[in-house]
């Protein structure tokens, strides 16, 4: 059986409190923390469908765990009617949440932090899990790829985590914990998530500077961070009372909508989707951070599948008896274009050029990892090494160089050549154009001759001249 072992991690009910040291910005984030933490089920003794929690609304449970005092300021008030007046853009991203909602409270609730803290992704990305910026951000917490290697959020050729829904969710609230502890209010806190701890620390020493008082609305703030904590109030308010601005939050029971289950083995994506019947749309936004058609067993990578189709996938891995992966990865060894790369490997370079995302006339950098098409000589799984440091990097060709002449041959200098080319075309167009305009001339004169009445030949008026000319 290619499939070692299929866990399902059941996300409710997960206990302890992670990340609450003593941060500081040296402070590496904990690796893995959401393995070591997870409450694990032995599926041959249990069934998924019994792992249900008590069923309430979540939308009281955030309500219930609201921390963070109300800015009643005219900023906050702007966003509530910017909002208010978008109700189809507010339900779209409702509705998005209600995938990840579950997940991101138990997480803040776990912390001790103010439930307002899970409604930040609308203010990030719309809670959409593929959102990206023009700053290169991504995923519902929208980490710069920077932010995302402090975090060790893995980003290379397999995989993105930074749209990874749990490891994502995790660097960002270790992330925002740090910065609770650096700044001591969450107002402060979220204002350096968006613009970034340094930052906001000099506009704080500004304002000492000058006798000022260094809380949120005191401090000078780009716009976009000026309107960012109001932004997350108007969320909180909305959802405290959707009625009284024209909004309907959408039915959110307090269970978990996904569970998640290990990968044994390398196993190619559309098969993922075909085992777990999903529709490959539903599929992805819950597995958004896969890069290639094949998802890595030497990756620590789970995939996230609702209760009823996890077990759907359970059922159907069963019963396959043919091999899970028809991809293997390698790395190329010197710096060649792709027809050559393909050729060394064996393969068909179109495939090579497609499933690596290489576009046409781009060389492939020694030390690159590239997916290839599985062979017999590579049935294996990809390496621990490949699955988490694998890059792909592209360079443009270099010029061609000038050609040599052949010695005791008179040559002319490309600048030469280039000039003496400009300047016979330009007195080709300086004769072409002295030729059209007497053959103009001539057939003008041609032309007020015929009209003659009496056949001889008129002078022509100072007006016919004058057009001519």
């Amino acid at each position: 059986m290619f499939w070692r072992c299929v866990a399902i991690v059941l996300i409710a009910g997960l206990t302890g409190c992670a990340g609450m040291n003593d941060w500081s910005s040296d402070t590496p984030a904990a690796v893995n923390s959401k393995v070591a933490k997870a409450k694990r089920v032995n599926l041959q003794t249990q069934s998924v469908s019994d792992l249900y929690a008590p069923s309430s609304n979540l939308w009281i449970r955030i309500r219930d765990g609201y921390a963070i005092e109300p800015m009643n300021t005219p900023l906050e008030l702007d966003q509530v009617r910017w909002l208010s007046a978008r109700p189809d853009y507010v339900n779209r991203s409702m509705t998005r949440s209600s995938r990840y909602l579950f997940y991101i409270v138990q997480e803040v609730n776990a912390r001790n932090m103010p439930t307002e803290i899970a409604l930040l992704p609308f203010v990030e990305s719309a809670f959409n899990p593929q959102a990206k910026s023009g700053a290169k951000a991504m995923g519902l917490w929208q980490f710069m790829p920077a932010t995302g290697k402090d975090f060790r959020l893995t980003q290379n050729v397999f995989r993105d985590e930074r749209r990874d829904l749990l490891q994502s969710t995790d660097a960002a609230l270790d992330y925002l914990q740090r910065l609770h502890n650096q700044f001591g209010s969450w107002e402060l806190a979220l204002a350096a998530y968006n613009w970034g701890s340094g930052n906001v620390s000099k506009a704080q020493k500004r304002n000492e500077a000058a006798g000022l008082p260094t809380d949120y609305l005191s401090l000078k703030l780009p716009n976009e961070t000026r309107n960012y904590v109001p932004k997350l109030m108007a969320y909180r308010q909305i959802v405290l009372d959707p009625s009284a601005y024209g909004i309907t939050l959408p039915d959110l029971e307090n269970h978990p909508y996904f569970v998640a289950i290990d990968v044994g083995n390398d196993i190619d994506l559309p098969l993922a989707i075909k085992f777990a019947e999903l529709p490959a749309e539903e599929f992805h936004n819950l597995n958004p951070s896969f890069n290639k058609p094949v998802i890595l067993s030497n990756a620590n990578q789970q995939i996230l599948l609702p209760f009823g189709h996890a077990e759907v996938f359970q059922e159907n891995l069963k019963k396959y008896n043919k091999p899970l992966s028809s991809w293997s990865a390698v790395q190329v060894v010197k710096t060649e274009n792709v027809d050559q790369v393909a050729k060394n490997l064996g393969v068909d370079p179109n495939t090579l050029r497609d499933v690596n995302g290489i576009p046409k006339g781009m060389l492939i950098k020694a030390g690159s990892t590239v997916l290839i098409p599985k062979t017999a000589k590579s049935s294996g799984d990809i390496s621990v090494a490949m699955a988490e440091n694998a890059s792909l990097s592209l360079e443009k060709p270099a010029p061609p160089a000038p050609k040599k002449c052949a010695k005791g041959a008179k040559c002319s200098s490309p600048k030469t050549a280039k000039h003496s080319a400009k300047d016979t075309s330009s007195a080709r167009n300086s004769s072409s154009q002295r030729k059209s305009a007497s053959t103009a001339s001539t057939k003008s004169a041609k032309k007020e001759v015929a009209k003659s009445p009496s056949g001889s030949t008129q002078l022509l008026s100072s007006k016919g001249t004058s057009k001519n000319q």
